[in-house]
């Protein structure tokens, strides 16, 4: 790994904790809480793939538990949304070149909605362990409405940023 990878996924990390963090609505049946680090880590599978996407959620969405005062996610946290975004960033890369426009996106967006699936899916396994299986539930919509709030963000933002990024190379 480069110190120019080293620093870019430090600010990637960085940014999905601010993303994280901005907006938190709670959840007092589980002390979790909504929040928008699908729409970072969603952009960031999309542009820089797993390996990125994978250390941003998993270490930005877990540093935003701890300095939020949800600690006891944190752990937790590291495992699923890294998990999320290995899955979106590293599904994602493998989407032909050839696959353009339309087609494209409805390609993204399922794999980003089977990224959100595993990560709603963990938070339930996780709620139900540390909150019981009733409380987990109510966590449920709210993941359901960030994956989405995630989706409808990141595509459009990623495909405007790599075009950013290919003016900035020419």
């Amino acid at each position: 790994m480069t110190p120019r990878h080293i620093a870019r996924t430090a600010l990637l990390i960085s940014l999905t904790t601010v993303a994280t963090m901005i907006i938190r609505i709670p959840n007092p049946a589980t002390h979790g809480y909504i929040n928008l680090s699908d729409t970072m880590i969603f952009t960031v599978a999309l542009l820089f793939g797993g390996a990125a996407s994978g250390l941003a959620g998993g270490i930005g969405a877990a540093l935003a538990d701890g300095l939020g005062g949800y600690f006891i996610w944190a752990p937790w946290t590291l495992v699923i949304k890294g998990l999320e975004g290995l899955i979106a960033g590293t599904l994602a890369a493998r989407i032909p070149d050839r696959y353009t426009g339309n087609r494209r996106y409805l390609l993204q967006t399922l794999v980003l909605l089977l990224a959100g699936g595993w990560m709603t899916l963990g938070y339930y396994l996780a709620g139900a362990v540390l909150m019981g299986a009733t409380a987990a539930l109510t966590e449920i919509p709210g993941n359901l409405f960030q994956v989405g709030a995630g989706v409808v963000v990141a595509l459009p933002l990623a495909a405007g940023l790599r075009r950013a990024l290919k003016q900035e190379l020419l």
